[in-house]
């Protein structure tokens, strides 16, 4: 009976609207609650004040969030003429990194507004896959082979990877990459070339490894971040993560009393804030924030299937693409089992650029969910407006 009713559960179409729902919110409230957590410290030192680091993700998130149940409100065909432009608009923000943009620890991928810097690489990651999308959809209403639309979008992608690694930003160059080889494989492009095209793929990021000595070196000492010669260098990060990560138990050392955080654990609040949460809320922390985020990527993909338009249906895929890979890397690299790349976690790392690009997706998806009559018809029995 249980099992029935578990199944019911997830299986009942407005329950994934909430879950989707509920989970960036749940995320989100951790993120800002952790953000401020991991980078109280480092703000009072850098910035005069322990609220100045978690106050602009606040502010960002206040934005984010009317602006996502804007986009909710978009009909298919706003979604359609917007994406048309998503090529160009990204093109044109990458390039624009590179004529005015700064650097920050040794990636020039942002561009300064005075009070706050920008990514604009990430919107670009949600303008691209809404400009593929609607790229293989059009492939599939005409009937045309998938090889024609590769030759499309491959070379769309590839240039915007290299304005990316233009900035030596592997970490971003990746996740283009594997957006990519997502949308790409849920488009049904056949086995054999997308094989050809993973291993070009593969090729190139170790090309791109192997031309800089500091990537060379993250990689080799991933595995080994103790190691003797390479503790004091290139496996400080990983090291006190894994250190971080240890010392947390099943329920951590306290929220806000983490050790690492203390001029040990560099980036703690972007790219390591997983191992803050490990630290300061233990094993709990940990799986909590992993069960959220499986929830939130099993909605996504489950809407995806339900959609009836194609583009619907490779955006959404293509979204939770994205924050699949993005979670990977960061966990991995927080875990080391994967080399640091310099990704942040989706809705829990500080960056108001990437919570502003994922709260796009997550507007796209509501408002996909909105458009199926079936969802849409338990919304109104609500008698929630908002909701619906």
């Amino acid at each position: 009976m249980s099992n029935q009713q578990r199944e019911t559960f997830f299986t009942k179409p407005v329950n994934l609207y909430y879950m989707l729902l509920g989970s960036t919110l749940g995320l989100s409230l951790l993120g800002l609650i952790m953000v401020f957590s991991a980078s109280s410290i480092y703000s009072l030192d850098a910035k005069g004040s322990s609220f100045a680091i978690v106050l602009r993700q606040f502010i960002f998130l206040v934005l984010s969030i009317p602006m996502a149940w804007v986009f909710s409100r978009f009909s298919l065909a706003q979604w359609k003429l917007l994406a048309r432009f998503g090529f160009i608009v990204s093109i044109g923000l990458l390039v624009l990194v590179q004529l005015i943009g700064k650097s920050v620890n040794g990636n020039h991928n942002w561009i300064s507004l005075g009070f706050v810097d920008v990514q604009p690489s990430e919107v670009a990651k949600f303008l691209m896959i809404l400009w593929a999308g609607f790229m293989l959809a059009k492939q599939e209403r005409s009937g045309v082979d998938h090889t024609v639309v590769l030759k499309q979008i491959a070379p769309a992608f590839a240039l915007c990877i290299i304005l990316v690694m233009a900035g030596s930003d592997l970490g971003t160059a990746s996740i283009f990459a594997c957006i990519l080889a997502g949308l790409l494989w849920v488009s049904g492009l056949r086995l054999g070339i997308f094989g050809i095209a993973l291993s070009l793929g593969l090729v190139g990021l170790t090309a791109a490894i192997l031309t800089s000595p500091y990537r060379v070196q993250r990689f080799m000492v991933f595995l080994n971040p103790f190691a003797e010669d390479q503790y004091k260098l290139y496996g400080w990060q990983p090291a006190h993560s894994l250190l971080g990560l240890a010392s947390g138990g099943f329920f951590g050392v306290g929220l806000g009393a983490s050790r690492q955080k203390w001029g040990n654990l560099a980036e703690a609040h972007t790219d390591f804030i997983f191992a803050v949460i490990g630290e300061e809320l233990g094993l709990f922390g940990t799986i909590a924030t992993l069960l959220l985020l499986s929830i939130l990527l099993f909605s996504i993909f489950k809407l995806a299937l339900r959609a009836h338009d194609p583009m619907v249906r490779y955006v959404a895929s293509g979204f939770g693409c994205w924050l699949a890979i993005q979670t990977i890397l960061n966990i991995g690299s927080a875990i080391s089992v994967l080399p640091v790349v310099g990704v942040t976690l989706p809705f829990v790392s500080y960056g108001g650029s990437a919570l502003i690009a994922t709260y796009m997706g997550i507007g796209f998806v509501l408002g996909a969910a909105r458009r199926d009559p079936v969802i849409y018809k338990e919304l109104r029995e609500t008698g929630f407006k908002w909701l619906r």
